[in-house]
């Protein structure tokens, strides 16, 4: 299983259809995630459904986070926030490389 961190090459697995475990740094996730600490993310898939709090691996404005879904327009935009309430924009799904399934 490929380990990576939250960028293209990461993003470049995920959409091969692999599961990788990504390691995102920082503290916007906390307490759910910590800083360096490892969680297992699924490829998201046409079938995938996805929902409000759900962790997504994404892309938003030209930058790749771990972070959570914070509203859902229409069933196919998403609103992309840290843990913390700071909403980094709206994406399609197209922009959603994978969903996190547990932490390690």
């Amino acid at each position: 299983m490929f380990t990576g961190k939250e960028n293209k090459i990461s993003a470049d697995h995920l959409r091969a259809g692999e599961t990788v475990i990504l390691i995102g740094f920082g503290q916007s996730m906390t307490p759910i995630l910590k800083s360096g600490q490892p969680a297992v993310v699924e490829p998201v898939t046409a079938e995938t459904v996805l929902k409000k709090n759900d962790v997504v691996f994404c892309k938003v404005a030209g930058k790749y986070y771990l972070h959570k879904i914070s509203a859902v327009k229409n069933g196919n935009t998403f609103q992309i926030s840290n843990n913390h309430g700071h909403v980094n924009g709206w994406i399609s799904k197209n922009n959603i490389f994978g969903k996190m399934i547990r932490k390690l």
